[in-house]
């Protein structure tokens, strides 16, 4: 009986997490996309255009069609109505979609961001106001992480962690999990790269403790790590002068006395000088360590048992600027439920990465023969050309250089006769 109960109670369970299940949004980029996305005219002409496409290599194709930034140094602005105002109370919040960066990206976002209501999409940019921003960011070598940027309060806050992103020309999985006992958990590829609670890794609220302003350090407390050695002496002899008079030095014989005034021996480095002495320092019997202000509960802390929390979610929108154009968006959903993520993942990631890879590898492989065939033709060129140089140098040697001096000098004394006749 009591086993009968357990399994009823956890049939209740499970039918009651599948009726709580949502996916708030999906987009696969498929037919018809752009009649669900707005594009963004804010920044005119420099406005980059979104082109549809899976790219130069893909496993297949109709399933990897994504939306590619396609203009250099350009602003990208697109967004899409989730078609009601969400909120995560109560429940998970999972944010997932691809980025391909086939460009080999040098300086460029490629991150996305959940919106709320009002937005003029046609005018949507950087000043709008966000929910959450989450995606890679590279530029050069100094930034290549992961943002996962919360607004609180009317703050943007910025994960205080370093999350590598990924470099490579391959589609990757970005993922962002917010639970409502405010943890979290980031992924790439399926694979856990940071997790955490979000009050120590966001400054959503004040420090719990902070130093007592009020203390003073106590007089008697000894910071000072080493001593000098007072049962260490100076050596005798140790006080010599840095320079000596030159031992060797000479008064030279043409010396005047009378015009030159009194000769003195010019001053050489003295050999037995050591330098100013000092005492060897020793540790501090009495050494307390530096001080520091005992800590205290803060005052001005509150705690938040909803960090997680994000109501009025309504808009999904990616809003980049790249420099080297080309990374494709594509496979995004918004849920309150890992299974139905991960079951649109496998569909649409999982499915094709091991042959896109391939496809990118063989490509790669074709690209370095093509290369290594003109690395060829220009070194035989090279070889070529230097051959034919030193024929042509055999056929017509230089003039020695001593018939061009006799030569130089018949015409040096040709000058004087020319000279005479004029």
């Amino acid at each position: 009986e009591n086993n009968t109960a357990m399994f009823r109670k956890l049939c209740v369970f499970a039918l009651l997490s599948l009726a709580f299940a949502e996916v708030f949004f999906q987009e696969e980029f498929n037919d018809g996309w752009d009649k669900r996305w707005v594009k963004s005219s804010l920044k005119g002409e420099q406005q980059g255009e979104w082109t549809h496409t899976a790219g130069e290599f893909y496993g297949d194709k109709d399933a990897q069609m994504g939306i590619k930034a396609s203009q250099d140094a350009r602003f990208y602005g697109i967004s899409a109505d989730m078609g009601k105002t969400i909120s995560n109370k109560d429940q998970d919040l999972i944010v997932s979609y691809t980025v391909k960066h086939e460009q080999k990206i040098d300086c460029g976002g490629g991150y996305m961001k959940l919106m709320p209501a009002p937005l003029n999409q046609e005018k949507f940019g950087g000043d709008d106001k966000y929910n959450i921003m989450f995606g890679p960011d590279i530029c050069g070598t100094g930034t290549r992480k992961v943002h996962a940027i919360f607004n609180y309060k009317g703050q943007n806050l910025l994960i205080k962690k370093n999350v590598p992103c990924k470099t490579d020309q391959l589609t990757h999985l970005y993922t962002l999990i917010v639970h409502p006992d405010n943890t979290y958990e980031i992924q790439i590829d399926e694979e856990k790269v940071q997790s955490g609670k979000l009050e120590e890794d966001w400054d959503f609220l004040k420090p719990k403790e902070i130093a007592d302003p009020e203390a003073k350090k106590p007089a008697d407390w000894v910071d000072d790590a080493q001593i000098p050695d007072v049962n260490d002496k100076k050596p005798e002899g140790w006080d010599q002068p840095q320079t000596i008079t030159d031992p060797e030095a000479t008064k030279p014989e043409t010396w005047d006395d009378e015009a030159d005034g009194e000769w003195v021996a010019p001053q050489v480095p003295n050999p037995e000088y050591k330098g100013e002495w000092k005492q060897k320092m020793i540790p501090n019997p009495n050494y307390k360590g530096p001080w520091k202000a005992p800590m205290i509960p803060n005052p001005e802390y509150t705690p938040d048992d909803k960090l997680y929390l994000q109501d009025g979610m309504r808009y999904v929108g990616i809003e980049i600027w790249q420099v080297k154009a080309g990374t494709i968006f594509d496979n995004i959903i918004v849920a309150n439920d890992m299974a139905e993520v991960k079951a649109f993942t496998d569909r649409t990631w999982k499915a094709n990465k091991d042959a896109e890879k391939a496809k990118f590898d063989k490509a790669e492989e074709e690209r370095r023969k093509v290369e290594e065939e003109q690395r060829k033709v220009m070194e035989e060129q090279r070889k070529k050309d230097e051959e034919e140089k030193k024929k042509e140098e055999a056929a017509h040697p230089a003039a020695p250089a001593e018939e061009e001096d006799e030569d130089d000098e018949e015409e040096e004394e040709k000058k004087p006769e020319l000279h005479d006749d004029l």
